[in-house]
């Protein structure tokens, strides 16, 4: 952790398919957070949410991060760094542990040795578990227990939300920060660290699905008592709104950025019909103008089959019915207009765009939804080391293997 003029600082840098975004904040005395700078760079190097080229990504991370040093005024040499990308999976598991301590009291060694029950299970020789997320904890006969410490009984029981990765995707976005002169602190799955920057307590107790819509993936977490129940990735974002978009208009793809941008909408009941737009050509032939409902009839079918998709995952984990609180969208793909109606349509759930709050300094800068994760990593690295019990029992074991596997590499 990087230290400047005394105070205790934290990075969090996203490393995403078409953005490397790196949020400096200075942790205060009174248990705040105060965003002192922050540094966005074109990402070129990843796919899909997975490293495909290590030198375009360190340079993408180097600029991101001089440009958060220069606005701060702090040179920082640790970060917490996100991690998504079709590879990550999640699953619950449970385990049985015998109550060991002294008068058959639960000690932190009693939890300790549960979560890591739940942990053994086979995954095979390329994954690795990113997160140990507990999400209850069962005392002899008495359930719904959010911490058992100190409690009487003979058998502990634990269920936890496992996030599993392929090793070699989280090595090289470590090996592409170290590369850029920075030692990773953690390593977060992004829907989790977008959750702590744009869901209140209150809603993760009632039930609430977060969807995080990127440019190369869609993230998902669903919360329920206050706890994960469900994460996934899928492949899908708004780099495939953007190719739709030159495909079906015979547009360069930067253009289509732009059109997606500018007039885009989710949702082509919302576009009047009068209103047009100039569409440039390829090979030099002359702009075109058409109608902004042509652009809108394309966009959202691909919104509406990712938000079907995350729909029909929960479905099928048997969670459908869990997000009593309604949804959240956040992520760049988000701020489109259109969206959040649409997924209103899909879900049948209230939905609401999600922005980051809770902390100070410069929040009307990231006040918006493409700073989520950013200031979410930020977020769960100082409360993770303030012992708010968000760096749980599979963080240390994947950090401490990792750099021992650098540490052998180089």
């Amino acid at each position: 952790m990087a230290r400047g003029r005394a105070r205790q600082v934290i990075a969090g840098l996203d490393v995403g398919t078409t953005k490397i975004c790196c949020v400096i904040a200075d942790a205060s005395s009174g248990g705040g957070l105060d965003i002192v700078g922050i540094g966005v760079s074109p990402s070129r190097g990843l796919r899909k949410g997975v490293v495909v080229n290590i030198d375009s990504t360190v340079e993408a991370i180097k600029q991101a991060v001089a440009e958060a040093e220069q606005m701060a005024g702090i040179e920082i040499a640790t970060v917490v760094a996100g991690v998504a990308g079709g590879h990550i999976r999640g699953i619950n598991s449970r385990a049985v542990v015998a109550v060991s301590g002294k008068h058959r009291e639960v000690s932190r060694t009693d939890i300790d040795r549960a979560l890591e029950a739940a942990k053994t299970i086979n995954l095979g020789q390329d994954r690795e578990v990113i997160h140990v997320l507990p999400q209850t904890f069962v005392v002899d006969d008495q359930d719904g227990i959010k911490e058992p410490l100190g409690m009487s009984g003979v058998r502990l029981e634990v269920e936890v939300h496992l996030v599993t990765g392929a090793v070699t995707s989280v090595q090289n976005v470590i090996r592409s920060v170290n590369r850029a002169g920075l030692s990773v602190q953690d390593i977060v799955l992004e829907p989790l660290a977008s959750a702590e920057a744009v869901v209140s307590a209150e809603e993760k107790e009632l039930g609430i699905l977060l969807i995080d819509l990127g440019g190369g993936t869609t993230d998902v977490a669903l919360f329920r008592d206050g706890a994960v129940w469900y994460t996934g990735i899928l492949p899908l974002g708004g780099d495939h709104i953007s190719n739709d978009i030159a495909v079906g208009l015979r547009t360069p793809t930067g253009d289509a950025e732009e059109l997606k941008k500018r007039y885009g909408c989710a949702l082509t009941a919302l576009v009047r019909e009068d209103e047009t737009i100039d569409v440039p050509s390829v090979g030099g032939r002359k702009p075109r103008q058409l109608s902004r409902q042509i652009l809108s009839e394309i966009i959202q079918p691909r919104v509406e089959e990712i938000f079907t998709l995350v729909a029909r995952d929960l479905t099928r984990a048997g969670l459908q019915d869990v997000a009593s609180a309604g949804v959240v969208v956040t992520g760049g793909t988000s701020i489109m207009h259109g969206v959040p109606e649409l997924a209103e349509q899909v879900f049948d759930l209230p939905v609401r765009r999600g922005l980051p709050t809770g902390v100070g300094g410069l929040a009307d800068v990231v006040h918006s939804p493409i700073y989520s994760t950013a200031v979410g990593l930020a977020l769960y690295g100082s409360r993770g080391q303030t012992g708010g019990g968000l760096l749980d029992a599979g963080d240390g074991s994947l950090a401490d293997r990792l750099r021992a596997w650098l540490a052998r590499l180089f």
